[in-house]
């Protein structure tokens, strides 16, 4: 198979070729670090890339299967990881100046059980300096490009994933995601991105930005690529205190693509207002694909979402500031300015401003129970705007120049608020760049909006396109 065929590949595609052995690790693994190389000067998703190790790991991979020790999906599927993510022995710099030479004493729990299903690591992607940011313009580094238009962002915090899966030098990544930051660049680089409830995914060994907000997900070519993915990674662990006990489904064997009588929640007051006109309509008319399989519309009413924009802002400046407040006091110039306002604002908020926020949460989370209650599933854009130009800090919302990181975190910060799941799924293009429609559903409930991202996909919105420096680096 030609190496350009196998990079386009989804996991899905991929896994049954490995079993078979009609393809070797080894092979795919090579095809996918030489596209790296040949892409890597017009995208810079990657930090380091372990190519040695990584066809050590392929051969073993490929040692196993061949011997009948075939364990599942993600046997022998190369991946590259966010670098806030730790590898034992390896550097993980949080793509800072001031980690640049940090080493992990041990792997994150996500890490080892990746290990322990069979991937081969090809190495750390790029990410927003401390995973403060959502453009990934990054000081130190460089920025990151989008695939589809090199002049754009990917996206942020993770947007070396978002750009590495949609040009095919990863097959599949890990993102990070405090108030966004797996959709965002999931919608902007035309991929799936999943947040799954706060507590499923153990964050042991990862790299914090705002520990009460920070979510640890897959970013994937397809929807079944991210509930294997998650099948391996959910769970409890004893490592870290925020995972919950609850049992783990198995996701894949949920994923029907049957919508009939799903009752989809539309909330038009804060999810529908001020949002891009190519984007709205895209959103909608995906909304109407899977009404005209069955599923039903209700609107409803979720009154705290006014207030969400300031508690997710209040929290998630008090909590990063407090983790990086000992550098700011001692070398504040070895961070990026962009982030270095932040953590600087983040020391502004009173005790009280922390506690209001908190009390704001608890009643969001308690008005989005009781939507559910009406509900399956809300819908809604992922991004109210499309990507902005590198470099600028301004968006384009129908004509009218708007903030950009106000804007574009404004409907994904809600599920950070209330650890509510919430899956990015391509739903077109507008202006020739990807759009993504936000599915968010129950605590815990990651199968249903898994399943009504499936029967989304299954209507092909993005009429198999792929960016061109996929099909001809």
């Amino acid at each position: 198979m030609l190496s350009k065929e196998l990079v386009a590949k989804s996991v899905e595609e991929l896994a049954p070729l490995i079993e078979n052995k009609s393809i070797s690790p080894v092979e795919l693994t090579e095809a996918i670090l030489d596209h790296a190389d040949a892409t890597e000067d017009k995208i810079n998703a990657y930090m380091e890339m372990y190519r040695k190790e990584a066809i050590e790991g392929a051969k073993k991979a490929e040692e196993e299967i061949v011997n009948g020790n075939y364990r599942g999906m993600y046997h022998g599927i190369p991946m590259a990881i966010k670098d806030n993510v730790y590898f034992k022995d390896k550097v993980s710099t949080m793509s800072s100046k001031i980690h640049k030479d940090f080493v992990s004493a041990h792997d994150a729990t996500v890490i080892a059980k990746l290990r322990n299903a069979g991937v081969v690591f090809t190495g750390k992607l790029s990410m927003h300096e401390y995973a403060w940011g959502i453009t990934n313009n990054n000081p130190h580094y460089g920025a990151v490009k989008n695939p589809w238009n090199l002049e754009k962002i990917p996206g942020g915090s993770s947007g070396g994933s978002g750009a590495a899966v949609a040009v095919g030098s990863t097959v599949a990544s890990l993102g990070t995601d405090t108030a966004g930051s797996i959709r965002i660049p999931s919608s902007a680089c035309g991929i799936v991105g999943l947040k799954q409830t706060h507590g499923r995914v153990s964050k042991y060994g990862v790299y914090p930005l705002a520990w009460s907000l920070d979510h640890v997900g897959p970013m994937t070519k397809t929807v079944k690529d991210a509930a294997g993915l998650l099948q391996i990674i959910a769970g409890f662990d004893k490592n870290d205190p925020t995972t919950v006990d609850v049992p783990v489904d198995n996701y894949l064997e949920k994923i029907t693509g049957d919508v009939k009588d799903l009752v989809i929640g539309v909330n038009e007051e804060y999810f529908f207002n001020e949002v891009d006109d190519g984007i709205e309509k895209l959103v909608r008319a995906g909304i109407q694909a899977l009404v005209n399989q069955g599923a039903k519309v209700k609107e409803v009413k979720i009154p705290m979402l006014q207030y969400a924009e300031w508690a997710e802002l209040v929290t998630s400046l008090s909590e990063a500031s407090a983790i990086h407040h000992s550098d700011m006091l001692t070398r504040p110039d070895d961070f990026g300015h962009d982030i270095r306002m932040l953590f600087e604002l983040g020391e502004l908020p009173s005790a009280v401003d922390y506690l209001q926020a908190q009390q704001i949460r608890r009643q969001l989370k308690q008005d989005f129970q009781k939507a559910f209650e009406e509900v399956d599933v809300l819908m809604m854009p992922t991004l109210p705007i499309l990507p902005n130009d590198i470099g600028d800090d301004w968006a384009n919302l129908n004509g009218k120049k708007v903030d950009l990181i106000d804007n574009i975190i404004r409907f994904t910060g809600p599920g950070n608020l209330t650890g509510l799941p919430a899956l990015s799924v391509p739903c077109g293009f507008s202006e020739g760049l990807p759009v993504g429609l936000q599915i968010m559903g129950r605590a815990f409930d990651e199968a249903t909006i898994l399943n009504t991202g499936y029967a989304l996909e299954q209507t092909n919105p993005m009429k198999n396109k792929k960016p061109d420096l996929l099909l001809n680096a």
